[in-house]
C-alpha cells in the first residue's frame, strides 16, 4: 500500500510540475498563444458547434481544461543542435574523454539519442498555435462560406484580434457576422436532354430534396445530385455519371428568391477527335453468364462444363462443383430485368457473406446481337476459395477466478460440402488455468487445477431452411443462412465441474447494411453438474454461515470433541440441512430465524447443483449505425427476447412426465426449465471533436420464471460488476439489492445499468477516460423473499449503485488496452444515510484490465 501511495505521490508531484511550466515561455515577443475564439451574429454570442468547426484555427487541444500536449511540447529544447555541440563537441577536453569512456561510435549514438528523443517529445506535444493574421483571415473566409452555403449570400464578415491584459502573450478572436436576409428556393424549372430521364424525373420529382419555400442549403442541392444519380442508375441508365447534373441558380432581382433550373446534358460520345452528345437510354440484361471456377491463369483455357437455370449460363473451366441453383440463387441481376446499381452491389455482398468465393469481378458489356445497343451481357467471374481450410488459435488469459491461463483451439472448415454453397465447420477449443481461490480443496498442490475441453460442429446454409417458402417474408436479398449447430464441452474447475451438450438451429437475415436479425428457433441446452459433493467447499459463505447455525443447535456432531465443532463436507453437512427441516425441527433448539435461513441455503444448494435442461427459443433485433471500427459517432440498440420449456409444457399432456421431489415435470430424468426473458441493450457514441468522445449505454434486462420453474437457471440469469459493467465492484461482487455482496457469486433475474464515459486524447495512441457506472442486480417474481434482495417497486431504485473513476487506453489500432480505476460512489450494501463516497479511496478502488471499450 505504501508504495502505491508513493507512485499516485509521484504522479500528482510530475503533474503539477508540467502545470507550473509556463506555456507562453518558448515564444517570442511579438507573439501570441491563442487561447479562445468567440463568434458572434448580429451582436448575439454564436454557440452552434457546427459553425465553430469551420474555423482554420482552434487553440491547443485540452484536456479538463488543461493543454497538457501544449506544455509535453515546450519540454523539449528547441535548440538541440545548438546545445549539444556548446556541451560536448566545442568543448574538446570533455568529448574526447567521453570518447575514451563509451567509444566514438557509442558517443555519436549517445548524441543521436538526444536529438531523437527531443525530436519524439515534440511528435508527442503539440506545437503552440499561435494567432496570426494570415490564419485568421482563412478562418473568416471559412465562416462566410458557411453562411453563403447557408443561403445568406449577403453575409459580411470581420474579426479582431484581442490581446489578453491581465495574461501575458495570450490572445483571444472575436468574429463579427452580419447574414442580412436569407434567400428562399422559390420556382424549379427543368432543363433535360434525355426523355427517358425526363420520364423518370417527372415520376420521381416529389421525392426532391430540393424543396420551394425553403431557405437556400448547397447540401440540399448535393443530396438532390445523389438522389438523381441513384434514381436513374437503378433505372436502367447503367452509364450515367453525377457530371452530367448541374444546377442553374438566379438570384438577380428576386427579393431574395432563388429559381433553381435544373440540368442535365446528353452522355458524351467521343469518336476519333470529335465530340457528340446522345440521349440516354435504358438498358436492360440480355445475358448473365456465370464463370464459376474462374482463374487469370485459365482465362485462355476452353469450357469444360456448362449448365442452364431459370435464364442464367454457368460455365466451368472443369466439371462444376456447385448446383446451378444455388449460384443462381445468390445472384440478383436477372435477364430480362432492366439494369440496376441495388442489383450488382447486392450480388456481390451475397457472394461474399457465403465464404466460398474470393471477392467477385461483375463486367457489363453491350450485347453485339443487339442493334438498339440497349441490352448488356453481364459477366460475372467467381474464384473458389480453397475446398479445405485450416486454422488454429491460441491465448493467455487472467481473471478475478484464475490466476494464469492458456487457450487452444482449432478449426477445420470444408466449403461447398453438398454443392450448394453449404459450409460445415468442426472447431475444438481447450484450456488449462490456474485458480485463485483456495476451495479447491481436491488436489491442491496442483497448479493447473482448472481445465476445459469442448468441440462444435456447425452446419450453414445459404437459405431458410423450412417446409415452407420464405421468399415473400424473407427475401433473398436479406443474405438469409441457416445454422445447425451442435456442441459439447466438458469442465473441471474451483467448483462443481459440469458437461454441457447444447443444440442450436437458427435463421439470419439482414433487411439492410444496419440491421440485421437473429432467430434460435431451437436452443436445446443440457447441462450436467458432476462433482455437486464439493458444493460446500466452493460456496464457503454459505457453509459459515449453516456450521454457526449448526454449533447453535441440538445436532450431534461427528466429532464433538473439536473445538469449535466443524461439519464434515460433504456428508455433515448435508445431513444437518436434513436434521433441520425434517420434522425434527421443534427439538433442533433453533429459533425461526435460523430455520429459515438453513431452508435458504438448502434451497440455493438444490438449485445450484441441480442439473438444468433449457428447450428455448430466442429471437434478437440489431440495430447498429457503426460501419468501421474506426467510427467515432454512432448509435447501436439491441432487442433479445426469448422463452423456454413452452414446448414441453404443451406436451405434458401427450407424455406422462415423472416428477422430482419438489414436484417439477421431468424429462430424460431432468426438470425441464421455463421462463421468460428479455434484455434491451442501447449504446450511443458522440464526436465532439479534437479527438474527445462521449459514450453513453443503457441496459434493462429481466428473466421471469414460471410454470414448471420457480427460478431461472444460472446460466440465464444477470451478474453486476466488472471491467464491462460497473467498473467499481468486480464481476458478482455487486448485489443483489442492498445484500452486501453475501454470496460468492451473486446473480439475480432482474438487472438495470447505466454508463456514461468521457473519452479524449492524451499524447499519441494514449487515451484517458472518465466514467460514471450505475446499476444493480434484484431478485424479482422468483423463490427468494429476502427483503434485501428482492426489487418490490420504483423505491428500490435508491439501491442502485454508482461507482466512478477513471482510466488510461492505449490504441494499437486493431484492438485497445485498457486500464480503468473504479470507486464505489453509492454503495447500497451501506446503512442508508452512509452509503456515499463511504469507501471512496484507492485502498478499496477496483482496478480494471480489459481489452477495448467497455461499450
Amino acid at each position: 500500500m505504501k508504495r502505491l501511495f508513493a507512485k499516485i505521490l509521484l504522479f500528482f508531484l510530475t503533474l503539477v510540475l508540467i502545470i507550473s511550466c509556463n506555456a507562453v515561455k518558448r515564444l517570442e515577443p511579438d507573439q501570441n498563444l491563442l487561447v479562445k475564439n468567440e463568434i458572434f451574429s448580429n451582436g448575439e454570442k454564436v454557440k452552434d458547434p457546427r459553425i465553430y468547426s469551420r474555423l482554420y484555427q482552434e487553440p491547443n487541444t485540452r484536456i479538463l481544461g488543461f493543454p497538457l500536449r501544449l506544455h509535453v511540447y515546450n519540454l523539449a529544447r528547441p535548440n538541440i543542435d545548438s546545445i549539444l555541440s556548446v556541451k560536448y563537441l566545442q568543448d574538446e577536453k570533455k568529448k574526447n574523454k567521453l570518447i575514451d569512456i563509451l567509444s566514438k561510435k557509442q558517443f555519436e549514438k549517445y548524441l543521436n539519442s538526444r536529438v531523437e528523443f527531443n525530436q519524439w517529445i515534440k511528435r508527442t506535444g503539440e506545437a503552440p498555435v499561435l494567432v496570426s493574421s494570415e490564419e485568421t483571415k482563412k478562418s473568416e473566409n471559412r465562416l462566410q462560406s458557411w453562411y453563403w452555403n447557408n443561403g445568406w449570400f449577403n453575409v459580411e464578415t470581420d474579426y479582431k484580434i484581442i490581446p489578453l491584459e491581465d495574461k501575458e502573450k495570450r490572445a483571444k478572436v472575436e468574429y463579427y457576422v452580419t447574414p442580412h436576409e436569407p434567400y428562399i428556393v422559390d420556382s424549379i424549372k427543368t432543363e433535360i436532354s434525355s426523355k427517358a430521364l425526363d420520364s423518370l424525373y417527372e415520376l420521381n420529382k416529389s421525392e426532391s430534396e430540393i424543396k420551394s419555400g425553403i431557405q437556400y442549403n448547397t447540401l440540399d442541392f448535393n443530396e438532390e445530385r445523389d438522389r438523381l444519380s441513384q434514381l436513374f442508375r437503378n433505372n436502367g441508365v447503367y452509364n450515367f455519371d453525377q457530371e452530367y447534373i448541374s444546377f442553374d441558380a438566379d438570384t438577380v432581382n428576386t427579393n431574395h428568391k432563388v429559381n433553381t433550373t435544373l440540368i442535365i446534358k446528353n452522355q458524351r460520345n467521343n469518336v476519333g477527335d470529335s465530340i457528340s452528345r446522345v440521349p440516354f437510354k435504358i438498358h436492360k440484361i440480355s445475358k448473365v453468364n456465370i464463370f464459376t471456377d474462374y482463374a487469370y491463369s485459365q482465362r485462355n483455357m476452353p469450357i469444360a462444363d456448362s449448365a442452364q437455370h431459370e435464364g442464367y449460363t454457368l460455365y466451368s473451366f472443369e466439371k462444376s462443383r456447385y448446383k446451378p441453383e444455388a449460384i443462381s440463387d445468390a445472384i440478383f441481376i436477372k435477364p430480362g430485368t432492366i439494369y440496376k446499381d441495388t442489383d450488382r452491389t447486392r450480388t456481390y455482398n451475397r457472394l461474399n457473406s457465403l465464404r466460398v468465393f474470393k471477392y467477385p469481378d461483375i463486367q457489363y458489356t453491350l450485347d453485339a446481337a443487339d442493334t438498339t445497343r440497349t441490352d448488356l451481357v453481364t459477366n460475372i467471374f467467381l474464384t473458389p476459395l480453397p475446398k479445405y481450410s485450416l486454422g488454429f488459435d491460441f491465448d493467455v488469459s487472467q481473471s478475478n477466478i484464475q490466476k494464469f491461463g492458456i487457450g487452444f483451439g482449432g478449426s477445420f472448415l470444408i466449403r461447398n460440402i453438398f454443392g450448394g454453397l453449404e459450409n460445415l465447420e468442426f472447431s475444438g477449443r481447450g484450456s488449462i488455468a490456474s485458480s485463485t481461490d483456495a476451495a479447491a480443496s481436491r488436489d491442491e498442490n496442483r497448479f493447473f487445477d482448472i481445465t476445459e475441453v469442448g468441440a462444435d460442429m456447425k452446419l450453414s446454409l445459404p437459405r431458410i431452411f423450412l417446409p415452407i417458402n420464405t421468399e415473400k417474408i424473407i427475401p433473398k436479398y436479406m443474405s438469409p443462412f441457416t445454422n445447425m449447430s451442435l456442441g459439447f464441452s466438458t469442465q473441471r474447475n474451483i467448483g462443481l465441474d459440469k458437461q454441457t451438450f447444447s443444440g442450436i438451429l437458427n435463421y439470419a437475415w439482414k433487411p439492410s447494411k444496419r440491421l440485421s436479425n437473429s432467430l434460435d428457433f431451437l436452443n436445446i441446452q443440457y447441462v450436467r453438474n458432476l462433482n455437486t459433493e464439493n458444493y460446500f467447499n466452493v460456496y464457503r459463505n454459505s457453509f459459515e454461515e449453516l456450521n454457526n447455525i449448526a454449533q447453535d443447535s441440538n445436532f450431534e456432531f461427528a466429532d464433538p470433541t473439536e473445538d469449535p465443532p466443524v461439519l464434515g463436507i460433504p456428508d455433515e453437512a448435508d445431513q444437518f440441512i436434513d436434521y433441520v427441516i425434517s420434522d425434527e425441527f421443534p427439538n433442533t433448539g433453533l429459533d425461526e430465524e435460523d430455520f429459515f435461513n438453513v431452508l435458504d441455503i438448502y434451497e440455493r444448494k438444490l438449485r445450484l447443483t441441480e442439473n438444468n435442461l433449457i428447450f428455448a427459443t430466442n429471437y434478437t433485433y440489431l440495430w447498429n449505425t457503426r460501419e468501421s471500427l474506426y467510427d467515432k459517432e454512432f448509435s447501436r440498440f439491441r432487442f433479445k427476447i426469448e422463452t423456454a420449456g413452452n414446448v414441453l409444457s404443451l406436451l405434458s399432456g401427450v407424455f406422462n412426465y415423472e416428477q422430482n421431489e419438489q414436484g417439477n415435470d421431468k424429462v430424460i430424468g431432468v426438470a425441464y426449465s421455463q421462463y421468460a426473458k428479455t434484455e434491451i441493450d442501447f449504446i450511443k457514441h458522440w464526436d465532439i471533436g479534437q479527438d474527445q468522445i462521449i459514450a453513453a449505454r443503457a441496459f434493462g434486462g429481466i428473466a421471469i420464471p414460471y410454470g414448471n420453474s420457480n427460478s431461472i437457471p444460472i446460466t440465464k440469469t444477470f451478474f453486476a460488476g466488472g471491467p464491462n459493467d460497473n467498473r467499481a465492484w468486480q464481476a458478482y461482487d455487486l448485489g443483489p439489492g442492498s445484500s452486501g455482496s453475501l454470496l460468492e457469486f451473486n446473480e439475480a433475474n432482474l438487472k438495470l445499468a447505466f454508463n456514461a464515459e468521457y473519452r479524449f486524447g492524451i499524447i499519441d495512441e494514449f487515451k484517458g477516460a472518465l466514467f460514471v457506472d450505475v446499476g444493480n442486480i434484484w431478485n424479482v417474481l422468483d423463490s427468494n423473499t429476502n427483503e434485501a434482495f428482492v426489487f418490490e417497486g420504483l423505491e428500490d431504485l435508491k439501491e442502485l449503485a454508482v461507482g466512478s473513476g477513471f482510466g488510461l487506453r492505449y490504441d494499437f489500432n486493431f484492438f485497445v488496452l485498457r486500464f480503468d480505476i473504479g470507486f464505489k460512489t453509492h454503495d447500497p450494501a451501506q446503512p442508508i444515510g452512509n452509503r456515499w463516497f463511504r469507501d471512496y479511496n484507492f485502498s478499496n478502488a477496483v482496478f480494471n484490465v480489459g481489452i477495448n471499450y467497455p461499450f
